[in-house]
């Protein structure tokens, strides 16, 4: 077997270049679940299950960093790899709860999006925070989170994520807060003061989600006339036949991350499962499951263009987005989701 076979081409030569392991071991997977799982499955873990090189336990979690402290606080790690949003990657990494990973196994850093490659974390998808609706049920379609607020020509209930994550940025969007001022705004008392009386003005009208999956289900019941959601659960909806419509402008994108919990004691077979679902035909297969978008830059060029539209790093659909601001979120998340329970409480 050639030794200028580039590493990472094929999942044999992933193994051959992280270790290979006589004996498959277990590895502990945890995600968020649902939809994003399903496509998980298909691309990294079964095929990661084949190779004979681990078998991987997956499990779910909602994304709580408590977890992962009680285990490396006492000491007995018993999850490998984790997936992470970006702002609890941050915080979790100054806190000591990650292993530091060895960055240079991954190969060349411009193969992959900007940001995407971390002291702590590698990203394994892109997606984003979008305004979804069912068009047969409305007069007319939906502009911008201005028309989210308009209950004249909108009426009904609306669905918004139960979390300061992501609904103040929406409730400043609404308020006519331009994307590229958001946190600028948001950093400031005068800012959150802002966001919350917006948000006073629709309270009676929303529906607070917590899990994914159930702004299509609202939708499609016409529990709500419209709602903040994730692009994947939508458009896995869309392709179970659910007439659902995205409004991309305004829509908010961040990654999340494979992250290996400190104190693993396969952290090795942690990083060679996160090189493997790093490859773009990896990568490939998983967004051909749900549109989230790739990280490796070699992937989306391996889609077809009509799967490339649903993906939120089209370029099309980036237009007008804002990413989210992870380090504002480390910064500022615990003391405003308090304020935010506080006040979705009264």
């Amino acid at each position: 077997m050639s030794n200028t076979l580039r590493c990472g081409v094929a999942l044999s030569w992933v193994l051959l270049c992280t270790g290979a392991y006589a004996q498959p071991q277990n590895l502990t997977v945890i995600s968020f679940g649902g939809a994003t799982k399903q496509a998980q499955e298909q691309a990294y873990f079964q095929p990661f299950n084949q190779s004979g090189a681990a078998r991987v336990v997956a499990g779910e979690y909602n994304g709580e960093l408590s977890k992962i402290k009680a285990m490396v606080d006492v000491g007995k790690t018993s999850w490998d790899v984790v997936e992470v949003e970006s702002p609890e990657l941050l915080r979790g990494c100054d806190e000591g709860l990650f292993e530091p990973l060895d960055l240079a196994r991954f190969g060349d850093p411009a193969q992959y999006v900007p940001g995407t490659l971390t002291e702590c974390g590698v990203a394994t998808y892109v997606w984003s925070m979008v305004m979804a609706f069912a068009p047969q049920k409305l007069a007319k379609a939906p502009q911008s989170w201005a028309d989210f607020w308009n209950l004249k020509d909108f009426p009904g209930k609306r669905g918004l994520r139960k979390s300061a994550k992501y609904t103040l940025e929406i409730a400043l969007l609404a308020d006519g807060v331009a994307p590229a001022q958001l946190y600028q705004v948001l950093n400031t008392p005068e800012g959150v003061t802002r966001a919350f009386a917006k948000l006073d003005q629709i309270k009676p009208y929303i529906q607070w989600w917590e899990a994914g999956a159930q702004p299509p289900q609202w939708l499609v019941a016409g529990d709500v006339v419209m709602s903040a959601a994730y692009n994947g659960r939508i458009a896995m909806a869309q392709k179970e036949g659910m007439q659902l419509s995205i409004l991309w402008p305004q829509s908010l994108y961040d990654p999340e991350y494979w992250a290996v919990v400190k104190g693993s004691p396969n952290k090795a077979l942690a990083e060679a499962f996160i090189l493997f679902a790093s490859q773009p035909q990896a990568q490939k297969v998983f967004s051909e499951n749900i549109p989230y978008g790739p990280v490796h830059r070699q992937a989306l060029p391996l889609l077809p263009e009509a799967v490339q539209r649903q993906l939120p790093t089209f370029e099309a659909n980036l237009k007008g987005a804002r990413a989210v601001d992870a380090g504002f979120w480390v910064d500022h998340g615990e003391e405003l989701e308090q304020r935010f329970n506080a006040w979705a409480a009264r």
